[in-house]
Parts: C-alpha cells; sequence; structure tokens
C-alpha cells in the first residue's frame, strides 16, 4: 500500500523593511578581522535589536562569511536574537530557589495579564517574556528582572501589578 504525502503549509514571509546602509560602518569596522563573527552580531543586535535575515545575508556578501557559520554562532549563544522583540524583556527566574519558591505562578500570571506564552512577545512589541535557568539573586526569590531592575520575593499578582504600571506609565 502506497501512502501520500501531504506537502507541508508554507507560510508566507513577513517582509520587515529595515535599513541595510546603517550596517556599513559595522562591516568597514570589522572587515577583514580575525575572529569578527561574534562582534558583528553583537553591533547589528545594537542596530535592530535583533539580528534580520537580511543582515546576515549583507554581511556575508561584504565579509565574506559563510552563512552557516554566522546562523551557528547566533544560535548557539542566547544573547542573540533572531526575531524582534519588545522594549521591555521580562526574565523570569527559574532556577532551583525561585522554581521552589513558585516561579510557575509569576511567569503563569504574566503570560495571563499579557496574553503570550514563554518566549513570545506582545503584539504592541512593548514586551518579552522569557523563562531564565537563574537570575544569581537566590536570596530575593522568586525574582524576575525588566530591563536593569531586579524585583524579588514576588507574587504573581506582584509582578502583574509591576507590568500593567509600566504600561501606563508607557501611553503617558
Amino acid at each position: 500500500m502506497r501512502i501520500t504525502r501531504l506537502a507541508p503549509e508554507v507560510k508566507k514571509k513577513e517582509t520587515i523593511d529595515i535599513d541595510l546602509t546603517l550596517l556599513d560602518p559595522l562591516i568597514a569596522r570589522y572587515k577583514g578581522q580575525k575572529g569578527n563573527v561574534i562582534p558583528l552580531l553583537q553591533g547589528v543586535q545594537d542596530i535592530y535589536g535583533y539580528i534580520p535575515r537580511p543582515a546576515f545575508e549583507k554581511i556575508s556578501q561584504e565579509t565574506g562569511l559563510e552563512l552557516s557559520e554566522m546562523f551557528g554562532v547566533a544560535t548557539f549563544y542566547s544573547q542573540f536574537r533572531l526575531a524582534p522583540v519588545g522594549r521591555h524583556i521580562i526574565k523570569v527566574c527559574h532556577g532551583t530557589a525561585c522554581h521552589v519558591q513558585n516561579a510557575n505562578e509569576i511567569t503563569e500570571s504574566l503570560e495571563d495579564t499579557l496574553k503570550v506564552k514563554d518566549g513570545e512577545t506582545t503584539g504592541d512589541r512593548l514586551f518579552t517574556l522569557e523563562s531564565v535557568a537563574c537570575l544569581g539573586c537566590c536570596s530575593l526569590a522568586p525574582v524576575m528582572m525588566i530591563g536593569d531592575q531586579t524585583y524579588g520575593k514576588l507574587t504573581g499578582n506582584e509582578a502583574m501589578k509591576i507590568v500593567k504600571n509600566i504600561r501606563i506609565s508607557e501611553s503617558n
């Protein structure tokens, strides 16, 4: 008996207009230098907030770096992002101390409040929610960070209020 395979549904690529000329000074600075992959990727991310596909292609064309090498580095290191993120990145610690102190409640409350799942960005691109392995603030467990600000000894309701206050201050 022969099985007919269904073709996978192909989603249309979202086209995002980005100004690739912003990369020219960065490429000029690192072109031809040994060990330039990470500084180039960090520079791209500093410019756009993430590393868009066209930036990889431009760097490859102008420096001779292989796309596979750059993608390998970008996907290996957690500091690099391949999709746009929110203005405020919320990191909820799920290390041992935070887990024991119910970090799941914080993540679940934020998912409900923001209407996103872990790792997603809100539609208005104001917030990105991320679970992380450890923030190094075990004595404050459970902990979340928003940008450089650390919030400790949280409950789900307190985390929700913090995010709502940021949203209010952003709308003013």
